[in-house]
C-alpha cells in the first residue's frame, strides 16, 4: 500500500502549499478552556485534508463533548477528513480524555484522528504520531518497537533535524540551527559529511574554543531514506511540516 503524506502548513502559506498534489494537514486550530476549538492562526479555505490543533494554555478539565461537536460542525465545512491532536510538550492526564473522545468521535464519523504517543493507549482508534528526530539509538528499532505497543496504526511526524550537540552532551540535547546556520557551519567547519545508518541522518564534527562538536542533520535523501524505512515496516502514513522541508520538497516528491 502507498504511503499517504500531508504537509503540515500555517495559514499564511496555504497558497505555497497547494497544488503539488499532497493534501495538507492545517496548522490552524487550537482546544482552549471549556474546553472549545478556537483558530489559531488566519484564516482557512476549504481545501479539505486534516485539522491539526494544538494546546499550549489548556489546562485540562471540563466536558470534551461540546469540543467534539464544534470540530465535527468545522470539518464538514471545510470538507477535512481526518483530525490531529498536535498535544505535544508536558503530559496532561486531562488530555486523555479529550483524546479519546475525539478519537471516538472522528471513527464514527469514518474520519481520521492521529494522537501524540504519550496518550495512544488512551484513543486506540486513533493512529499514533511517532516523530523521526533521534539524538541516539536506532530509528528502526524506534519503529519496531512502537509497532510492538500499538500495531499497525503509526503516522510519521517527520522532523528535519539541524542540532549541534557538544562533546560530551551533558543533556543529550543540543542547539537547534537555521538553515543559514547549518549551511555556515559545513563550509566553515563541516570538513568530511558522514551518514548514521541507525539515526538515518548525516553529521559531521568540528572544534571550537577547545570544545568538541557534533553537527546532526537531515537533508532530502536521509529523509527520503526515513519514509522508506517507515513504509517498510508498515507505517502507512506520514506527516511533513511544510515550513522545514519547503526548500527540498521537489526531491521528497520524486
Amino acid at each position: 500500500m502507498a504511503q499517504a503524506r500531508f504537509l503540515a502548513v500555517r495559514p499564511g502559506r496555504i497558497h505555497d502549499a497547494g497544488g503539488r498534489g499532497v493534501p495538507l494537514a492545517h496548522l490552524a486550530y487550537r482546544v482552549g478552556e471549556g474546553p472549545h476549538l478556537f483558530r489559531a492562526g488566519g484564516p482557512v479555505t476549504p481545501h479539505g485534508g486534516w485539522m491539526v490543533m494544538d494546546c499550549p494554555q489548556y489546562a485540562g478539565g471540563g466536558e470534551a463533548r461540546q469540543l467534539c461537536q464544534e470540530l465535527v460542525r468545522e470539518c464538514a465545512a471545510r470538507r477535512f477528513t481526518g483530525v490531529v491532536c498536535d498535544f505535544r510538550g508536558t503530559y496532561r492526564r486531562g488530555l486523555e480524555g479529550v483524546c479519546a473522545q475525539v478519537a471516538e468521535t472522528c471513527a464514527g464519523r469514518g474520519m481520521v484522528c492521529c494522537v501524540r504517543e504519550e496518550y495512544g493507549l488512551a484513543a486506540p482508534s486513533a493512529r499514533v504520531l511517532l516523530p523521526t528526530a533521534l539524538s541516539g539509538g536506532s530509528l528502526e528499532e524506534r519503529l519496531g518497537q512502537a509497532t510492538e505497543k500499538f500495531g499497525r496504526r503509526l503516522c510519521l511526524w517527520v522532523e528535519r533535524a539541524a542540532e549541534d550537540f557538544l562533546l560530551p552532551s551533558p543533556t543529550g540535547s543540543g542547539r537547534t540551527l537555521t538553515r543559514e546556520e547549518l549551511e555556515r557551519l559545513r563550509s566553515e567547519r563541516g570538513g568530511s559529511v558522514f551518514f548514521d545508518h541507525d539515526l538515518c541522518a548525516h553529521y559531521f564534527t568540528y572544534m571550537a574554543g577547545g570544545e568538541g562538536h557534533f553537527v546532526l542533520f537531515d537533508d532530502a535523501g536521509s529523509i527520503c531514506k526515513k519514509l522508506r524505512l517507515a513504509q517498510e515496516l508498515g507505517v502507512e502514513s506520514a506527516i511533513l511540516p511544510f515550513d522545514q522541508v519547503d526548500d527540498i520538497l521537489g526531491e521528497l516528491l520524486e
